[in-house]
């Protein structure tokens, strides 16, 4: 059998498990999510796809009202809600607590979580570095994924290539939220296909100085390294004060940079996919989300971040050699599809490919394994 055969032989495995795979989504109190929907950015910021995972599986096929028919048990907490009225980041000390409530809530409430010690329970864990549950990632290794957490699911937009405490859990890597929305308000405006002026852009947090307030440095130096190498190069188009029409920009540029922040993975990863722009990933060790789905060394071009100074040459050159058939598979429209969530489940959507994540995970199923011993 080819390659080929076995690949489409295994999608149609996992397709035929998903769509007899069923999802209990607890009804938690609104202190543990829908209260913090007070804060309008909850539900449109990076961190917002535990908000839309949970839309989306509270309107799907896939949920059942009948714990005894689920597979798996959907948590949801939103922990990322919470924004910091200083410096807009979000603040999620909170996070362990209010998760660990739930826990004790549902175990106390029901028989799922202590037969299995939570095994078949999903979380959403969508910020820097996962459900370690901080933005530092010196504090959150020290810290580490919680106990209650170990036994779990994770859905996490944090994933590297090498051992990390703060995956050290099961877990699918997810994309970062951004509106489909904006997306679409952007595309109507201006197709993918359209003239891009702009040969590489970045918007964004970009210090002079590295050194950030918390004493620690930003971005590994990669962002300023870029800014005192390019700024006065007229390939780049480097700003660093925010823009709310900044998708305007991506739309006409030919490359953008997704280089890293506290965390390795960007919600310009998503952005510039979603509108044709080639993303330069400069973030060492990255685990992208659903590679299953999106063939990214096809649609993208990854730089180490040790090669920062020659990036100026790297782009010259896929824009000499192979930028139009990099194009062309970028403008496929299921790539979009695959790293965006939206309200409702649409067929390949992030949700979608989150759902088949977990069916390919049905050894921790309890409905599953006691079935199979009968």
């Amino acid at each position: 059998m080819t390659k080929t055969h076995v690949s489409r032989a295994l999608v149609e495995s996992s397709n035929g498990q998903l769509k007899e795979m069923r999802v209990f989504v607890y009804d938690l109190p609104p202190k543990y999510n829908v209260e913090w929907l007070s804060n309008e950015r909850c539900s449109n910021h990076l961190f917002a796809s535990e908000v839309a995972i949970h839309r989306a599986l509270l309107n799907s096929d896939y949920r059942t009202f009948d714990p005894l028919e689920a597979d798996f048990f959907f948590v949801p907490v939103y922990v990322s809600c919470n924004f910091s009225t200083i410096n807009g980041f979000p603040a999620i000390g909170h996070a362990r607590s209010l998760i660990a409530s739930a826990v004790a809530l549902i175990s106390s409430h029901y028989p799922f979580w202590k037969r299995t010690n939570g095994s078949d329970h999903v979380f959403v864990a969508s910020h820097d570095f996962a459900s370690c549950f901080h933005t530092m990632e010196d504090v959150a290794i020290a810290d580490g994924v919680p106990l209650f957490l170990k036994n779990s699911i994770i859905l996490q937009t944090f994933g590297v290539n090498y051992k990390h405490p703060c995956q050290d859990v099961e877990h699918i890597v997810i994309p970062p939220y951004i509106s489909p929305d904006s997306v679409q308000d952007t595309l109507m405006k201006s197709p993918v296909t359209g003239r891009r002026d702009i040969f590489a852009f970045f918007r964004g947090k970009m210090e002079v100085n590295p050194k950030n307030v918390s004493g620690r440095f930003y971005s590994k130096k990669v962002r300023t390294m870029i800014w005192r190498k390019f700024n006065t190069d007229r390939r780049f188009y480097l700003q660093r004060h925010r823009f709310a029409g900044y998708q305007s920009e991506i739309v006409r540029s030919v490359f953008c940079l997704c280089p890293l922040g506290w965390a390795p993975w960007s919600p310009r990863l998503v952005e510039s996919i979603a509108l044709g722009c080639v993303p330069v990933i400069i973030a060492d060790g990255i685990r992208l989300p659903f590679p299953s789905a999106v063939n990214w060394p096809e649609i993208s071009i990854t730089v180490a971040e040790k090669d920062i100074g020659k990036l100026g040459t790297i782009l010259e050159h896929v824009a000499a050699s192979n930028l139009t058939t990099i194009q062309k598979n970028l403008w496929d429209p299921r790539n979009r599809r695959v790293l965006l969530f939206h309200n409702q489940v649409q067929e390949g959507d992030a949700t979608w490919q989150v759902l088949r994540a977990l069916s390919e995970k049905l050894d921790r199923s309890y409905r599953r394994s006691r079935i199979s011993k009968q």
